[in-house]
């Protein structure tokens, strides 16, 4: 990590069919080898099969989903003194984002199904609903962080 200046982040464009960024996040996640179009098919389709099954607007439900999915603390390891502890940290909101899409891409990849889109459409209802294993592994996050209250006062 460089001490020299702060460096400045690139903004990130908006999808071109839904102009959303959160969109162009998530494409970014699953994107796989520098194929992007395969990547936004693989949402698009995924937000086609939400439309189909719910018959509501499947951006609106993307962005419950991920909202849904954000963990509002995380745990941090800190050593001390030859010690290490997990002192609970609260998350600011672009890393928390940034955690729950990539926890649903990673949930959406070990699901079962027949193809990508269809185990994100899934995983995104499933999160929408508050269940899912995305879900759970946000509640998980702050099991942890609540178990690990006690370090509170090691924060930087």
């Amino acid at each position: 990590m460089s001490r020299r200046r702060v460096i400045q982040r690139r903004p990130i464009p908006p999808d071109p069919k839904y102009n959303s960024r959160l969109v162009t996040m998530i494409v970014r996640r699953i994107m796989r080898h520098g194929k992007k179009s395969v990547a936004y098919n693989i949402v698009y389709d995924a937000f086609k099969a939400i439309e189909e099954r719910t018959d509501s607007d499947p951006l609106e439900l993307f962005e419950k989903a991920v909202r849904n999915l954000t963990p509002l603390v995380e745990v941090k390891a800190r050593r001390v003194g030859g010690a290490t502890y997990q002192v609970p940290m609260e998350v600011r909101s672009d890393r928390g984002t940034t955690l729950a899409l990539r926890w649903l891409v990673q949930y959406s990849r070990s699901r079962g199904g027949k193809t990508m889109a269809m185990k994100l459409a899934n995983e995104l209802m499933d999160a929408a609903n508050e269940t899912g294993s995305a879900i759970r592994k946000r509640e998980e996050t702050h099991k942890m962080a609540e178990a690990n209250k006690a370090f509170a006062h090691y924060r930087y």
